[in-house]
């Protein structure tokens, strides 16, 4: 492995690979449980685990560092949720001993901070309708600084990555430190890393479209308007969940959408769903940008109010792409 074991890349890897090896074990346990979100999506006794685990580990090890993340605790803390907190603290016990429902709370709540000049951004667990179907699913894990991306981690319990040193059914585990590759192990067993590359691909009849099972934050029919026109020919890759982009930074795929759905017209991607991955495909030679060819722009808040979607590729393939877009008026 190339990438300067420094302690946020130490971090970051451990944060990444206990939470994902936790998630796992919720999944294993307690199938399907959720809790509901005020915007309807699933959210399970994982996602809470997960932001108190690493929320945590972060306070012990870079105690000034803030952490923006997507759960807080408000539901957790309401009276008929009593049972479900006590679950979520008895999971994170198993790696944090001793670990109480009001400090597990105190823990989640770590990630209601604002972002500042360096801060790490957290999706506990990215892509909940894949956990639910026991699909693809990633813990995601930024440090940004000055509004860069400096260290993205994933942690994917169910991808099995080509050239990948792991035992089948093992998980990855995947880094990205800014102009140092990015590269991938075993979950389980993160010793020897392959480092991630792009595939080489030009011709947009090759194209493999990574898209998601989940259709709400995009529009489908114009992702099939825009494979159509771009003359895509190949099967799309389905998948949930920012494995999506190791997949795409492992060269098993080409091309990642985010077209704005029509019922969400003026919706804007949250920092968390988008800081890690975007590290990861760059760093593998790929490209990132909004719709319109901006780059991601994450000074704007949780949000990243100034850009319209995503696209990324392997790119070669971003400026048909994007001509592509252009005609389709996305």
């Amino acid at each position: 492995m190339i990438v300067t074991q420094t302690p946020e890349v130490k971090f970051a890897l451990r944060a990444v690979q206990l939470a994902a090896q936790l998630i796992r074990q919720v999944q294993a346990e307690m199938a399907s449980a959720a809790l509901t979100k005020d915007d309807r999506s699933p959210v399970t006794v994982a996602d809470f685990a997960s932001q108190a685990l690493v929320a945590r580990l972060l306070e012990q090890a870079f105690p000034n560092d803030p952490l923006v993340a997507e759960e807080d605790a408000a539901m957790l803390r309401s009276p008929q949720e009593g049972e479900r907190l006590e679950k979520v603290s008895a999971y994170v016990a198993r790696l944090l001993p001793g670990a109480r429902p009001e400090a597990v709370c105190a823990w989640i709540d770590r990630g209601k901070a604002a972002p500042a000049p360096r801060f790490w951004t957290l999706d506990p667990i990215d892509g909940t309708t894949g956990f639910m179907r026991g699909d693809q699913y990633a813990v995601a894990l930024a440090l940004l600084v000055d509004g860069q991306v400096q260290i993205g981690a994933l942690g994917c319990p169910n991808l099995d990555l080509p050239g990948v040193p792991a035992a089948a059914g093992s998980g990855a585990l995947v880094i990205a430190a800014r102009g140092q590759g990015a590269w991938a192990t075993s979950l389980d067993a993160p010793d020897r890393y392959a480092r991630l590359q792009v595939s080489p691909c030009a011709n947009p009849r090759q194209v493999r479209l990574l898209r998601s099972f989940e259709s709400g934050h995009t529009n489908v029919s114009q992702v099939d308007e825009f494979a159509r026109l771009l003359g895509v020919s190949a099967e799309p890759v389905r998948m949930d969940s920012q494995a999506k982009y190791a997949v795409l930074a492992a060269g098993v795929g080409e091309l990642i959408l985010r077209l704005l759905s029509p019922a969400k017209p003026d919706y804007r991607e949250k920092i968390w769903d988008q800081a890690a991955g975007s590290l990861v495909v760059e760093e593998a030679g790929g490209q990132i940008s909004d719709l319109h060819g901006k780059p991601l722009d994450f000074t704007t808040g949780r949000t990243l109010a100034n850009n319209r979607g995503i696209l990324a590729s392997n790119h070669w393939l971003h400026p048909p792409a994007l001509q592509v877009l252009r005609e389709l008026g996305a």
